[in-house]
């Protein structure tokens, strides 16, 4: 499932969650909606491989990023405790993003 979200006065944020709840990605804040919906349609088809940027934190927690075609960071996961875990959060947000799942708004 896909959100969007306002924030405050900054813009608009959208957040990507499992079939459980879990929270998968968080985008950056876009300063104007139709900025945020082109991405999310640029993000309709399943982002490659490439374009997750996967990262360790200074304790040893794993975590990545979403990068846009240009190379942008639009997107972060939260931490997971394992390397496969955060490949599994990856394989679910490739599929909830290339299913075109609902966007509650």
């Amino acid at each position: 499932m896909i959100e969007v979200g306002k924030i405050d006065n900054q813009g608009y944020r959208f957040t990507v969650k499992s079939e459980t709840g879990q929270t998968l990605l968080e985008s950056i804040i876009f300063e104007k909606r139709e900025i945020l919906e082109t991405t999310l349609k640029a993000l309709k088809t399943t982002p490659s491989s490439k374009r997750f940027e996967r990262k360790t934190n200074f304790e040893g927690k794993f975590l990545f990023n979403l990068t846009n075609e240009q190379g942008r960071i639009i997107g972060n996961s939260g931490l997971y405790t394992s390397e496969a875990g955060m490949e599994n959060g990856i394989k679910n947000l490739k599929n909830i993003l290339g299913q075109g799942k609902e966007i509650k708004l």
